[in-house]
Parts: C-alpha cells; structure tokens; sequence
C-alpha cells in the first residue's frame, strides 16, 4: 500500500537520472523468491515511509538482505528525518528524497551489513 504514491515519486527520480542505469525488480512475493533472484540483486531500497502498511514484505525483504548479503539502502520518508528502528539498525545507508544523494547511496553502499 502507498497513499502518498512515494514509490512513483522515488521511481520518477531515478529514471531522471538517464546517466544512472538501474533495474526495477518486482516479485509477486519475495518471501517466495529464491536464491536464483537474490544473487542477482545488487542492493535493496526500501522506502521506509512505505513500512507501516507492508511489514509482511518489508520483513521478507529484510530477511532476504540479511540471508543473502546484500545491501540495504533505506530511503526516509519526504520531509522527515526519523525511520523504524529496525530497519535504521539493518540499513547499510540511510538517505533523504534527493535523486544525485539516492544515487550515491546506491553505488556507495557497502558491501556488508
């Protein structure tokens, strides 16, 4: 769920920056996507205003970062400074809504959590 359409907001910013090549990858659920579309996976970018009304799959996907090693970089919420505490404590990188710091925090992530 997203009332605030954040997910095409951050989507709008990144396909702006045509100097920036990225892959939308979107599972029906990934809970139930395997090892063969984990290893494929770069980073996880998890819009953390998005949290409260997906849990279920923010969990999944943390679950999946921490099994597979990969990444998360954690968007805040437009406007605010705070996010969930869980996901503060597993994000490799924490960035705000501008597309050149979103970017960077891409390629920048590190490599572990």
């Amino acid at each position: 769920m997203d009332q605030n359409n954040e997910y095409p907001q951050f989507t709008e910013k990144l396909y702006s920056k045509v100097e920036f090549l990225w892959k939308e990858s979107i599972s029906g659920s990934y809970e139930h996507a395997g090892e063969g579309f984990y290893k494929k996976v770069d980073r996880i970018i998890l819009l953390s205003g998005l949290y409260k009304d997906n849990k279920e799959t923010f969990e999944a996907l943390l679950n999946a970062a921490e099994k597979y090693d990969i990444p998360i970089v954690l968007v805040r919420p437009l406007g605010l400074e705070e996010v969930p505490e869980i996901l503060e404590e597993k994000a490799a990188t924490i960035v705000g809504w501008n597309a050149n710091c979103i970017i960077d925090s891409i390629k920048d992530a590190p490599e572990t959590m």
